[in-house]
Formats: C-alpha cells, structure tokens, sequence
C-alpha cells in the first residue's frame, strides 16, 4: 500500500492528536497536530521530532538546568533515551514524531 499525506492539510480535533503512518517493527511514525503544550517526559527509546509546519519551541534539561531552541518547519530535535523534555506550539504545528512504539 502506498499513500501521500499532506502534513499542512492535517487537523486533529484535540491537541496532540495525531495520524498513523507506519509502525516500523516497533517503531511508529506518527504525523501530529497540536495548538497546545505537551507535559515534560522522557521517552524510554530515542525520539525523532521534526516540524513539518508552524513553530515550536522545545524545552529541555541537560544538567538539570532547561534550555529552549526554536523549531521552524523542516528542523528536527533528537532525543536520546533519558532526555527531558517538552514541547510548546506557538499557535497551530504540525509535527513528525517517530519513536518507540508505546512510548508517551
């Protein structure tokens, strides 16, 4: 089966919300939309986030202290197992997330 997904045309009706692409032998991409901050987590595997469109600042700890770097459509932020962090929107995103399947 093929398809083509058009991430700018992608809603969900809650923040977070997102569309299954693939599950690739435990490892899912999942296309997402949000208005809305995500919580602080920490993925037990690695974690791909790449900003298909809006803005998103991504905060997170390293050493305890929290940083925060501006995502723009096309960036991506890699997490590595234990990495802290959190996503906040500013106004609608969308955004490519692929990670362990199960993870929060």
């Amino acid at each position: 089966m093929m398809k083509t997904i058009r991430s700018k045309e992608f809603t969900a009706d809650l923040a977070w919300g997102s569309l299954a692409i693939a599950n690739l032998d435990g490892t899912t991409v999942k296309l997402h939309w949000t208005d809305q901050p995500y919580k602080w987590h920490v993925n037990d595997g690695q974690e791909v986030f790449a900003v298909m469109d809006g803005v998103v600042d991504m905060h997170f700890r390293v050493n305890g202290l929290e940083e925060v770097t501006a995502l723009y459509a096309g960036d991506i932020f890699y997490a590595d197992v234990g990495t802290e962090h959190v996503a906040h929107p500013r106004g609608a995103a969308r955004v490519l997330v692929i990670e362990k399947e199960g993870s929060i």
